[in-house]
């Protein structure tokens, strides 16, 4: 198979989540064991860190690889779900797997597949940590897909642990209450090996220290560790950030590729884990740390987090999708100067659309459409529940077809923003 032969069998031969669904969610870990069996256990051959949480893995993720980048390592990258192109979720030095690496996978283990039935998650996760392990890595940093405890990647054994924050999200398989959600996250702590949690929360704390406890693993809450002083916008339009170090007492500033002040908890986060292995990888030191930070766009190539389209009108999208993502967004968007907010809207159907609904401006313009995705909500439903909560609105057929309305209508001190869903941003980005 080529490698658009290879996409298709991997999409539509096998359940996958990010499309489907439901019907791709695996309550055990047999599948991933077997299959990376089969591939001689590749994630024995590099060292890891594990990441996982509700909102903020993928940007930890990628200020972690660009930091360890910066500092000279050969660094694996493994995040999902992609917003172009599938191999996004695969890079080594911020460079995507090869298309015909991607080929030679697929055709190596093609009468293997058919008989162990792997889910996309699976399969892909395999790809990535033979690939890591071929290639020789010295490091690859891994995020969760969905959860922790029953994450197909939740068979590694890293280096450190990290779980960047707790919020509602697939409530449907990870429990309907903070604590339950913090318990299946709380799987990707392993015996001895160091965790870092990015937020303390009265309803998670006990949660995380007992599992801690349980595995002897030395726990620290990053909020506890350092403090954002101050942030704000410099003349290169950088995010800066003012931090103190609460322990010794000391403030330094950091600038940050990612302009989302959302980022600020992610930053603390990162800074802590680094920590954690400043001894085990000595080349990391305060320059290489700033630089990663700084350069974490044109280092890992993230898109999709408070990104800027265009200037002229103003167009900003964001892949902010639950509850307490769009609740930073929207503080965000106060901050941005405008006269009119052109909302381009879509969402997945087994989201929390209502309560997200809820939290939007009610004197904005919408634009509802869909993303291309079997999950995506009717752009008609979601006009519908959103009138009921006030807002006001056009359908359209396609995102595209959305976005090109919006940035019509909108004046020059307008802004347009996009988001609601991973999928609708990747459309448009």
């Amino acid at each position: 198979m080529d490698y658009k032969e290879s996409l298709e069998y991997m999409f539509n031969q096998f359940p996958m989540f990010h499309r489907v669904g439901a019907a791709a969610y695996k309550a055990n870990l047999d599948n991933t064991i077997a299959l990376l069996s089969l591939l001689n256990n590749p994630q024995h051959k590099f060292k890891s860190i594990h990441i996982a949480g509700t909102n903020g893995k993928g940007s930890v993720s990628h200020y972690m690889a660009a930091i360890l980048q910066s500092a000279g390592y050969k660094t694996g990258l493994y995040t999902s779900p992609h917003l172009k192109d599938f191999r996004e979720r695969i890079k080594i030095n911020g460079v995507m797997i090869d298309e015909q690496k991607v080929c030679e996978f697929i055709n190596a283990y093609y009468n293997d597949f058919n008989e162990l039935k792997p889910s996309f998650f699976e399969m892909t996760v395999g790809m990535a940590f033979q690939y890591f392990a071929n290639e020789n890595v010295e490091i690859a940093v891994i995020e969760t897909g969905l959860g922790g405890r029953l994450d197909s990647t939740n068979i590694i054994i890293p280096e450190l642990s990290i779980i960047t924050n707790i919020s509602f999200d697939h409530t449907q398989f990870l429990g309907d209450t903070l604590d339950k959600i913090a318990s299946e996250k709380a799987g990707i702590i392993k015996p001895g090996i160091n965790v870092v949690i990015g937020e303390t929360h009265p309803e998670t704390k006990d949660v995380f220290i007992n599992k801690a406890l349980q595995e002897y693993s030395p726990i620290v809450f990053a909020d506890e560790k350092y403090k954002i002083l101050s942030h704000s916008f410099n003349d290169n339009n950088y995010l800066e950030v003012l931090v103190k170090d609460i322990n010794n007492n000391v403030e330094f500033k950091v600038e940050s590729g990612l302009k989302g002040i959302y980022q600020l908890k992610n930053i603390i986060t990162t800074l802590t884990a680094i920590d954690f292995l400043k001894d085990k990888f000595n080349l990391i030191n305060d320059d290489t740390i700033y630089k990663g930070i700084k350069d974490v766009v044109e280092l890992t190539g993230l898109m999709g987090r408070w990104q800027c389209l265009t200037t002229n009108p103003l167009t900003i999208c964001d892949i902010a999708h639950n509850v307490d993502g769009i609740k930073e967004v929207l503080s965000q968007i106060k901050t941005v100067t405008h006269h009119q907010l052109h909302f381009v809207l879509g969402m997945v159907n087994d989201k929390d659309i209502d309560n997200v609904l809820e939290l939007l401006p009610k004197d904005a313009v919408y634009y509802f459409c869909k993303a291309d995705i079997p999950r995506g909500l009717d752009q008609y439903i979601l006009q519908e529940k959103a009138i009921a909560k006030q807002l006001k609105g056009t359908v359209y057929n396609s995102v595209k077809d959305a976005l090109k309305a919006a940035q019509h209508s909108a004046k020059a001190n307008d802004l347009v923003f996009v988001g609601g869903s991973t999928f609708v941003v990747a459309e448009i980005v």
